[in-house]
């Protein structure tokens, strides 16, 4: 099983991933980025990794193959904006009969423009004013990604407490 954690950056994807594993038994985090990143110096650096068909393919079969011997759940925290992309992804996993949970994790902007400038993460940082120009993105891709997750408003809550209804929702089907 999968449990994909999507929405923009600073939603809460990292942090309740992490929580995920604590509650979720056989379950680990497989970082999606790594395969873009494994693909950088064989396709050069382009604007956005998930550009690549290749990345998508090799996401899907990352999975399937890590799933296979190990078994269990992955918890995947990847930010997903083009419909046509999650497609791929989620038709490629089910093709290999692999359940997905799709989630998103949502907040207003104000709070993530907040969550954004004050996150102290050395990468954060670097990436902050990325982050920041990407909600726009975001936001027009929130009504497909409507359509397509179970999204949960994590403006309030904890991310342990997101966890908490995150593993419900999976339980209840």
């Amino acid at each position: 099983m999968i449990i994909w954690l999507n929405g923009t950056f600073g939603a809460g994807k990292t942090t309740t991933s992490k929580e995920l594993t604590a509650l979720v038994p056989d379950s680990r985090v497989f970082d999606a980025e790594q395969v873009g990143y494994m693909l950088w110096h064989v396709l050069g650096v382009p604007k956005n990794f998930q550009d690549f068909p290749p990345w998508r393919g090799l996401v899907v079969e990352t999975a399937r193959q890590v799933l296979d011997h190990v078994g269990g759940t992955l918890v995947v925290p990847q930010t997903v904006l083009t419909e046509q992309y999650w497609r791929e992804i989620h038709d490629g996993l089910t093709e290999a009969g692999i359940p997905v949970h799709h989630v998103v994790l949502h907040t207003d902007r104000d709070t993530l423009v907040r969550r954004i400038e004050t996150d102290t993460v050395p990468e954060s940082v670097k990436a902050r004013q990325w982050r920041l120009d990407h909600l726009t993105a975001y936001e027009q891709a929130l009504p497909w990604l409507r359509r397509e997750a179970r999204v949960i408003d994590t403006t309030d809550i904890a991310p342990a407490r997101v966890a908490e209804t995150i593993v419900a929702g999976v339980r209840a089907g």
